[in-house]
């Protein structure tokens, strides 16, 4: 089943009844809503008032939590440490112990499955794909030329026009698209804590200040 995704961003009191997330305003419960069948609960108000046995079933059922700054930006995420997987501590070893050539071989994985994706995104909206059809053939294990970010260049000059920069700190289209990678990132952490991984050992480059490596895919929390 599709989880869903519930983002509050006006004033509210969250609390849990039943097994039911209860959004009240004005002291009236206007919106009640199953906790397993959350996925992201995105929090954007900072009048937002919730409650820790909310937040705590949440964790119960994977929900990922994520609180947004003044400017609506996420800035921190809460996800479960003991139940988001039966097996968590050995396959925490395992992700441990995976060697350097596994861990090339998952990110040329990785970057192909991105690249073809992004294929598919410019055929459905008729762009020219040639360029990265070109490249996907070309990635390695460890993508040691760097496919992934030459594609990606390519990639949004296809889709919005030779002018666009992709730039995180940009308004328009790029405001949007910020909001869109929260979301994800914010699914692809909850399916990795579900999986019984740690979201902070990556498996490509090292980033000791990113607690999220794995969910963004190229960075590893080595220091």
């Amino acid at each position: 089943m599709i989880k869903r995704i519930v983002d509050i961003s006006e004033p509210a009191y969250l609390h849990a009844q039943h097994s039911q997330l209860c959004i009240d305003k004005n002291r009236q419960t206007i919106a009640q809503i199953p906790i397993e069948d959350l996925g992201v609960l995105i929090l954007q108000h900072p009048a937002i008032v919730l409650t820790q046995a909310a937040l705590i079933q949440c964790q119960h059922n994977n929900v990922a939590v994520v609180f947004c700054d003044e400017r609506h930006l996420p800035y921190a995420l809460i996800l479960p440490l003991t139940d988001g997987h039966t097996l968590h501590s050995k396959v925490l070893q395992q992700q441990i112990k995976l060697t350097v050539p596994v861990k090339k071989r998952l990110w040329q994985r990785i970057v192909s499955e991105k690249i073809a994706n992004q294929i598919h995104v410019l055929q459905q909206l008729d762009k020219n794909t040639k360029p990265l059809e070109r490249m996907l053939g070309k990635v390695k294990p460890g993508d040691s030329a760097n496919i992934e970010a030459q594609a990606a260049q390519q990639y949004w000059r296809l889709l919005f026009g030779s002018d666009f920069r992709r730039d995180t700190e940009a308004g328009g289209i790029n405001g949007l698209l910020n909001y869109g990678y929260a979301v994800m990132r914010a699914m692809v952490a909850r399916a990795i804590v579900g999986g019984g991984l740690h979201p902070t050992i990556g498996i490509k480059h090292c980033n000791q200040y990113n607690d999220l490596c794995l969910a963004d895919g190229k960075y590893s929390a080595n220091p």
